[in-house]
């Protein structure tokens, strides 16, 4: 069957093709149907693999010239180890450095269009010059009429289309591949975009931007050394983002001195235990804290400052309480425990391989139980057991995606900060902590208040269910539904049992009938007893050893192996 085509996506997918057959997943566009719907020639389809790192850097260039969504598309995939080779994770992580700038023309429009006053009016200073351009949008320094400085972060012009459209193809592609190449129905490429796709949309929505840097906020208002600056909404809209300017330096921008003349072993520690918060806490977390997103402030002592959180995920309670006893069993070194827990989060395939993938995450965790973060990234362990599981017929949620992404990055920040930081050690620490903290979710008194009203629910109620079983009882209309049993097994061994009972009654009955009979007197005897009673005891023994002597064969029998 041939690739659907939808005529506003053609050109979409005619990039998305030639991109797959240069760099070697010819098998994906021809299972896909792509040869029949798109007119895409063969040259450059065959590349030499004995150049790969060169391929690597070609594909990042050919997807920073594809536009915005597939440079973020870039950035994602630069975190899945499962899916590509080293050379190819470290050329798309470029991705994530500047653009070219938009030119201030634009800006000034859409600022004014957007908060519907001219830039002189609404600010007392707005600078031309951007501090920072990002595929989306790009980031200018300001001072509003009140004196508060801040930094206004405006979002390209026409992006919101552009992506829309890309996301639906790649949606669109995405499904065809898991359901026609054996690749995607491993890996579920659909659920990846989906994913993708909702980041994005969430990522172009500039007022949700600032919900969650309140979010955030208010979550690290306990770490002293953490920073999130806080927007102000009035010059907020969905494509202009207003929010506190903090001054300082991201740390790529710093060179090996400023880096050495900074205490960074505290900084570091407070942003893992911000993020163990964020993460298995709060079940909310910034997604993207990649070094050009992360400020080393300028006040004294200095201070980490979290920016740009267009990029966050949020962990179900359930899936939190799994990577709670995954991580804790990673930093442990418990390796059989720490494939039982990401198994209990994933799906099963077919071929799963519960005894492959057991063996190979147990190997992992033991090599990264005492390692430093300068020597084994945490995110490469998540990645690595992603790309484990995947081997073996099991597929992690996606929201480990983003949480593989977050963890990458946040070990770069790490081995940057305090190159001999014990992520393992501070996790152990933080499990007390995190204890704690369910424990009393348990007992809040939210909790205790559903509960009061689910047993007051129950103790109205049970009644009326105690009247309708009985009810059912009466009327014989009582079903039983079992499943997974041989049936004709069960009625063979029900039917013994039930032959067994009527013998025994059988046995006695005729023991009572021959003690009554003694009683009655008569002139044939039998051993000086009534003799029909001494035929029923002699009956009545013979019957119950005879049962006996079936019940001990019949047990035996079914002892064996």
């Amino acid at each position: 069957m041939a690739l659907s085509l939808r005529p506003q996506h053609a050109a979409q997918y005619t990039k998305i093709a030639r991109l797959l057959l240069k760099h070697g997943r010819r098998d994906l566009v021809e299972r896909a149907g792509g040869d029949a719907a798109v007119d895409i020639r063969d040259e450059g389809a065959g590349v030499d693999v004995d150049e790969e790192r060169a391929e690597a850097e070609a594909l990042a260039s050919e997807l920073e010239q594809m536009g915005p969504t597939f440079i973020k598309l870039g950035q994602l995939l630069s975190t899945r180890a499962d899916l590509l080779p080293q050379a190819y994770l470290k050329a798309l992580s470029r991705l994530q450095d500047k653009v070219e700038a938009i030119p201030f023309e634009d800006v000034r429009r859409i600022v004014e269009d957007e908060l519907g006053a001219r830039v002189s009016k609404a600010f007392d200073w707005f600078d031309e010059t951007p501090l920072a351009a990002a595929s989306l949008g790009q980031v200018h320094r300001a001072r509003l009429r009140s004196g508060r400085d801040v930094a206004v972060k405006v979002q390209r012009p026409n992006i919101r289309t552009r992506i829309i459209d890309d996301l639906d193809a790649l949606v669109e592609l995405a499904s065809v591949v898991d359901k026609k190449t054996d690749v995607g129905r491993r890996y579920g490429f659909e659920a990846m975009v989906e994913e993708f796709r909702r980041t994005m949309l969430a990522e172009l929505d500039y007022r949700r931007e600032a919900q969650n840097l309140r979010t955030l906020g208010s979550a690290l208002d306990e770490f002293e050394r953490i920073v999130v600056p806080q927007p102000v909404d009035d010059y907020t809209t969905d494509r202009v983002l207003t929010m506190d300017f903090v001054a300082g330096r991201n740390l790529t921008s710093m060179g090996p001195m400023a880096r050495m003349e900074l205490d960074g072993r505290p900084l570091g520690e407070e942003l893992f235990r911000a993020y163990v918060k964020q993460i298995l806490v709060d079940g909310f977390f910034h997604a993207d804290p990649h070094p050009g997103n992360v400020l080393v402030t300028d006040h004294d002592p200095p201070r980490l400052a979290l920016i740009d959180l267009g990029m966050v995920a949020r962990l179900p309670n359930d899936l939190r309480e799994h990577l709670v006893k995954l991580l804790l069993a990673v930093s442990e070194g418990r390796g059989e425990d720490a494939a039982s827990y990401a198994e209990g989060m994933s799906d099963k395939l077919d071929d799963y391989d519960r005894a492959s993938y057991t063996r190979s995450v147990a190997r992992l965790v033991s090599e990264h139980a005492t390692a430093t973060v300068g020597q084994i990234a945490a995110g490469r362990v998540v990645a690595e057991m992603s790309r484990i599981a995947a081997e073996n017929g099991l597929r992690p949620p996606p929201e480990l995606t983003m949480l593989g992404k977050a963890l990458l990055n946040l070990d770069e920040i790490a081995r940057t900060l305090a190159p001999d930081f014990d992520p393992n050690e501070a996790l152990r620490e933080e499990a007390a902590e995190l204890l704690r903290h369910n424990l009393t979710g348990l007992v809040s008194p939210a909790n205790m208040l559903s509960t009061a009203l689910e047993a007051k629910e129950f103790a109205e109620k049970l009644p009326s269910r105690v009247n309708s079983v009985l009810d059912t009882l009466a009327n014989g209309e009582v079903k039983l539904d079992i499943k997974g049993i041989d049936e004709q097994q069960f009625m063979t061994a029900f039917q013994k049992v039930a032959n067994r009972i009527t013998s025994g009654l059988v046995i006695a009955a005729l023991i009572i009938g021959a003690a009554m009979l003694m009683r009655v007197e008569t002139e044939a005897e039998l051993f000086g007893y009534p003799a029909l009673a001494i035929v029923c005891f002699f009956a009545a023994a013979g019957s119950g050893v005879a049962l006996l002597v079936s019940i001990v064969r019949s047990d035996r029998r079914s002892s064996r192996p």
